[in-house]
């Protein structure tokens, strides 16, 4: 089974992934994750990347695609798309790379959160740069105020997730990313599902589509 996750900078794509990924047994595939672990490590990728991700604005489709394309060649699990594709151009790159392995896109499954709740949601996130395990402060806060349930380090709020950064993110999203809501729908592989309720009912909700649909 491979399935892609759609919606807005911070809707609950990651949070879904990772539980959908281990309730199926998906390798999960996170271009955010990619990218920020490449610029901690101050690899090359990393400071390629890092100016456009503190500007809101989106990577290079040539250079998110060698990622990709890096990152499956060996792969043999169901895939979890989870950021990606962001572009109708990478998602036709995209079909053609499963098309080349006589594969599909079994399901695409948008989280349809409302725009100012995503503000107020990425607004509230903390982040731990050692662990990268995400809080909300508003939702998941951390036992300790400030530091990392997991490993005691200080969170921090990611250049991304800053007020003004995040309303580029989402008039940068509407402008690039929303066009894949009509492609995917010519697909017929498209479903929507209401991503501002708690994490478990959009899960079981996300589990029923695909019941449904047979995936």
């Amino acid at each position: 089974m491979n399935l892609i996750l759609l919606g807005y900078p911070g809707s609950g794509k990651g949070t879904q992934a990772s539980v959908l990924s281990e309730k199926f047994s998906l390798f999960h595939i996170s271009t955010g994750d990619i990218f920020r672990e490449a610029i901690s490590a101050k690899t090359a990728l990393g400071q390629e990347v890092s100016g456009y991700l503190s500007a809101g604005r989106l990577v290079p489709d040539k250079l998110v695609l060698d990622v990709i394309k890096t990152r499956l060649a060996t792969e043999t699990r169901g895939l979890l798309f989870d950021g990606f594709p962001r572009t109708v151009d990478q998602a036709r790159e995209l079909d053609d790379y499963f098309a080349s392995r006589s594969q599909g896109i079994d399901a695409v499954i948008f989280l349809d959160v409302d725009e100012e709740a995503v503000v107020a949601r990425l607004g509230s996130r903390r982040t731990c740069p050692k662990c990268q395990k995400i809080y909300n402060l508003l939702t998941s806060p951390p036992v300790k105020e400030g530091l990392c349930d997991a490993c005691g380090e200080k969170l921090i709020l990611r250049e991304d997730d800053k007020p003004e950064v995040i309303r580029r993110r989402i008039l940068v999203y509407k402008d690039q990313t929303e066009p894949l809501v009509a492609y995917y729908k010519g697909m017929g592989n498209f479903c929507m599902v209401k991503g501002g309720k708690d994490p478990e009912s959009v899960t079981q909700e996300i589990a029923a589509v695909l019941k449904i649909k047979n995936v």
